[in-house]
């Protein structure tokens, strides 16, 4: 088995600045986990600690249950795809893929063996002979991952392998990572990105990092339909969730919620008579609004619109504005701006936040 575990550990440079603290997290056999934060939250910093790139400073790491805080990379059983290819020009793709094998002493027929089972499942047979200049972007960064695969680790690391790529290409490297971890069922792989759509198509869970440390960690549906907190919210999804600020007005197993502006809403959170008068932040995703006559949440006029093809942003109020809201409707609804809009949208669909703690109200 070769599952990861990371105890209380935490990272500082220079005996002063802390970058990550109290990160505890246990990686299973199998599982594709992906380190998602916005930047300089620590995430490459992370995966180059697992790496053993960057020192431990406080804490343990085990990989298949051997603490290897102190073990160097090349003993750590883990391969690692930069998010540049750094491939080796004056080589081929075969002795690029090849070359860590030489130099562990493999014989000739067990690389041509691991070489072309890798580049077979890359779907780089053809590009074997061909100099690294001789490629797309897409095919280079498939070479890299090949030359990863030929080592057989117990454990791949990803940090940000699809950013320097077009769009097109990214989407296509994207579906041949995630038909490489089918491929691969046993294997475990840590993947940082910035990328919510990677994040989302590719994780079996998610790692959330923020202030020094570990936000909220789960599946992705789990992070998209039950965020514990106001940036776990509005981080995972885009447009970001709306917060309208509001106040309760009615308790029970359903929350009734009077909102900035006038409007109200349920919401399924159940409360308590002492909650009565709670300030609270309501949190709805734009795609879960609808348009309404009555039991209005929000009413505005759009400001702008954005026609996407399949839905169509509606932009209430300034952009900028501390209280701004965006409604995400299926369609072409051009004629919408400058018109006064009513949104509403089902209780289950409200989240509730104590407003001052940002945490998902319980």
């Amino acid at each position: 088995m070769t599952d990861l575990k990371l105890t209380s550990v935490g990272k500082t440079y220079a005996g002063a600045v802390e970058v990550l603290k109290d990160i505890n997290l246990d990686i299973k056999q199998g599982e594709l986990i992906v380190f998602v934060g916005p930047s300089g939250c620590g995430k490459s910093t992370l995966l180059r600690m697992i790496a053993g790139l960057e020192k431990i400073t406080a804490g343990e790491l085990e990989i298949g249950g051997m603490l290897v805080n102190d073990v160097p990379p090349a003993q750590r059983g883990i391969a690692m795809v930069f998010q540049s290819y750094a491939l080796y020009p004056h080589m081929t793709v075969r002795e690029n893929m090849s070359f860590a094998l030489k130099l562990a002493g493999k014989s000739k027929p067990e690389i041509d063996k691991a070489v072309n089972s890798a580049a077979k499942m890359l779907q780089l047979d053809e590009y074997l002979d061909r100099l690294p200049k001789a490629l797309s972007g897409g095919q280079r960064q498939r070479v890299a991952i090949g030359r990863s695969i030929v080592r057989d680790p117990k454990v791949y690391l990803f940090d940000e392998p699809l950013s320097n790529l077009d769009a097109a290409l990214r989407v296509a490297t994207r579906i041949e990572i995630a038909q490489l971890k089918e491929q691969m069922p046993d294997r475990t792989m840590i993947y940082v990105t910035h990328d919510q759509v990677e994040a989302m198509t590719l994780a079996t869970r998610i790692v959330v990092l923020a202030n020094k440390g570990i936000a909220q960690v789960g599946s992705p549906l789990e992070l998209y339909e039950r965020p514990n907190s106001e940036f776990v919210a509005q981080f995972i999804g885009s447009p970001a969730m709306n917060l309208i600020p509001g106040e309760v007005v009615g308790t029970g197993t359903q929350t009734r919620v009077k909102l900035e502006g006038g409007g109200e809403t349920l919401s399924d959170y159940p409360t308590t008579d002492a909650d009565m008068g709670l300030k609270v932040n309501v949190g709805v995703r734009p795609e879960d609004f609808v348009m309404a006559e009555d039991q209005m949440i929000f009413t505005g006029k759009v400001s702008i619109t954005e026609a996407l093809g399949e839905v169509t942003l509606l932009y209430f109020g300034s952009p900028e504005g501390e209280h701004s809201v965006i409604a995400k409707l299926p369609g072409i609804h051009l004629e919408m701006r400058g018109r006064e809009v009513a949104l509403t949208t089902t209780p289950d669909k409200v989240h509730l936040f104590a407003a001052g703690t940002s945490l998902l109200y319980r």
